[in-house]
């Protein structure tokens, strides 16, 4: 099941869509995050399988709307955080020469910087080197506070795709990613929330393309901390609530965006997100 967000009729909505379909079923929900967590509450529900009935369960319109015929928004609107992972790969360490942290590396994005499918990615005027990273992304789905890494991803409403847009030679001048990886349109998400019991996060192919050529090409088996932990950690450092992404980091590869390009990050079995970028 595939969770979205898309304009009709001059108004952003929610809908699903089933596995091998094209038809998107509206739901009369403008927060089916909150909702949804409220279901999970209940005794017995806290499961993939439990999230997917909460979804079914929503109201809806009745209207249905193919998925050609309509544009797609950032899955999420206003999260309350978008937390970001620095330095979980490897590769990635290796090709900056920079140090391996202990811990993971935690940063936040504001709502602000968040776009959709086929949104543009504009560069600032102030940066000269703003890249790409391609990521797998978590959007949580019941507040999590201080949770074990062996129930984490029960907290776990879906996957779905993120790009951390980050301005490079900012990020080093600063000494810290705020501005670097915070400024508008920094976070194109997307194109939907996949739902799916048997997708396994700790195996996903990570690939991130600009104007079609390969850039960057992992597994999210070569993570330094897996969802999983990732998860754990963030929630005690910060009460994670319905609706909150996750950047779970990105591998080598990352590359240098200018005017005119198109940008795909995909990851299997969750989508693929494309933006184009204006200088």
């Amino acid at each position: 099941m595939r969770l979205l967000r898309f304009i009709v009729s001059g108004q952003p909505a929610f809908g699903f869509i089933d596995e091998g379909e094209t038809l998107i079923t509206e739901l009369s929900s403008l927060d089916p995050f909150t909702e949804t967590a409220a279901f999970l509450q209940r005794p017995g529900s806290i499961s993939s399988a439990g999230v997917k009935t909460a979804v079914r369960e929503l109201e809806r319109t009745g209207r249905r709307f193919d998925l050609e015929d309509v544009r797609l928004l950032a899955p999420v609107e206003k999260p309350s955080k978008i937390v970001g992972v620095g330095k979980n790969y490897a590769d990635h360490i290796k090709e900056f020469d920079s140090q391996t942290p202990e811990d993971p590396l935690l940063f936040l994005k504001p709502s602000t910087a968040l776009i959709g499918p086929g949104d543009p990615i504009i560069l600032p005027g102030w940066s000269q080197k703003v890249d790409h990273e391609a990521e797998l992304a978590v959007v949580v789905g019941k507040t999590a506070k201080n949770v074990t890494q062996d129930e984490a991803l029960d907290y776990v409403l879906g996957f779905t795709v993120g790009n951390d847009v980050s301005a490079r030679d900012m990020q080093k001048r600063d000494g810290q990613w705020t501005r670097a990886k915070g400024f508008d349109t920094a976070c194109p998400l997307g194109p939907w929330i996949t739902i799916d019991e048997a997708l396994d996060p700790t195996d996903l192919l990570v690939t991130g393309r600009v104007n079609g050529a390969v850039k960057q090409t992992s597994s999210t088996a070569a993570m330094l901390h897996p969802v999983a932990e990732l998860i754990a950690f963030a929630s005690g450092v910060f009460t994670l609530l319905p609706g909150d992404v996750i950047l779970t980091g990105t591998p080598a590869g990352v590359s240098q965006l200018h005017g005119g390009d198109s940008v795909e990050v995909a990851v299997a079995g969750v989508g693929a997100l494309t933006n184009p970028v204006v200088g």
